[in-house]
């Protein structure tokens, strides 16, 4: 039997919009750990750190730096810059891997210290987390279900590092960055290459660890993530460009989580790109600061000059899970 009411249909989806990055902004902790100050604890030595991951500091964050502080302070420098009140944003999406309750009460509570009353979300993607986060705020702005959004990479990995461990105690810190994701006149932020490798998911784990009364400690299988890494993200970064119907001497900068120099240098020399493009290194005094890397080293390059307002800058993050995520962005 048909129905003599007249047929309900869900609305219509607002068309399609363009989203780009309209501001960035960044938090670095105070206090600078040298690779000695890692060996009063750590048996190696400063020179082998270096030659092994290219670190020669990293900064660790002090008791008053934490997650909600050094989150809060990135993002509204980002609002800031893109010239927006908090009550502007209509999304939060915090990317780490460092939080402690693992749930999205720190998003929550960085909009509240910013005053921003919109929901928030935290990205469980690890070190690709900055990346998926740009992707999301690209898809809420392009379908029209958020004007615009704040995406959050912080860390506190100093929380999580085990400083007797040679395989982590040395690679990682702390930090915040952030940008402001919203509508714009052309496209901002390109087709993403995103996956994961389920099959590899022990090499890094986070798991609480009843010997040291079950805080969680951060343990990672290097030499195997190392050779994932230097295999696999070429044909990731390739993948990217292609997408977004560009070479790789079409781009600005290419800045890839930064986890390692040894990793940085060897993707950059098998995916080809020329002289002119920049490549960040901001691992060097920066360490490996997972979800917060990839917006550390962004705003570095360009407060250096490397990579210019307008500029192209190919971003690829990957780590626990194994996950990896790139795309191509242009700075605002």
């Amino acid at each position: 039997m048909h129905s003599t009411e007249t047929e309900r249909t869900f609305p219509p989806a607002a068309g399609n919009r363009h989203a780009a990055l309209l501001g960035i902004g960044t938090y670095r902790p105070r206090r600078i750990v040298t690779n000695e100050e890692i060996c009063r604890t750590l048996d190696s030595s400063p020179d082998w750190i270096l030659r092994r991951s290219g670190i020669s500091t990293r900064p660790f964050a002090q008791s008053d730096e934490t997650l909600v502080e050094m989150g809060a302070t990135a993002a509204g420098k980002a609002l800031a810059e893109a010239g927006m009140a908090p009550t502007d944003v209509d999304q939060i999406l915090v990317a780490t891997m460092s939080d402690p309750y693992g749930t999205d009460r720190l998003a929550d509570e960085i909009g509240r210290r910013l005053g921003v009353a919109a929901r928030g979300w935290q990205v469980s993607a690890a070190c690709s987390g900055f990346t998926v986060g740009l992707t999301l705020a690209a898809s809420l702005v392009g379908s029209g279900a958020a004007r615009n959004c704040l995406v959050i990479g912080v860390e506190r990995m100093s929380d999580i590092i085990d400083p007797h461990d040679r395989g982590t105690a040395f690679l990682f810190s702390d930090g915040a960055g952030a940008a402001v994701v919203g509508s714009a006149a052309e496209p901002g932020i390109g087709p993403v290459v995103w996956g994961t490798e389920p099959e590899l998911a022990d090499l890094i784990t986070v798991l609480p660890e009843p010997e040291h009364d079950g805080h969680p400690y951060l343990r990672m299988k290097g030499s195997s993530v190392f050779r994932w890494a230097v295999t696999s993200l070429p044909g990731v970064v390739t993948a990217a460009l292609e997408r977004s119907g560009l070479t790789a001497a079409d781009v600005q900068a290419f800045v890839p989580h930064q986890a390692n120099l040894r990793i940085i240098e060897s993707v950059a020399d098998s995916v080809g790109f020329p002289e002119h493009v920049a490549v960040a290194r901001d691992v060097v005094d920066q360490g490996n600061a997972s979800a917060a890397s990839i917006p550390l080293a962004l705003d570095r390059m360009r407060t250096s000059g490397t990579l210019r307002g307008g500029g192209l800058a190919l971003v690829v993050g990957f780590g626990a899970g194994l996950s990896y995520a790139a795309t191509v962005i242009r700075m605002p």
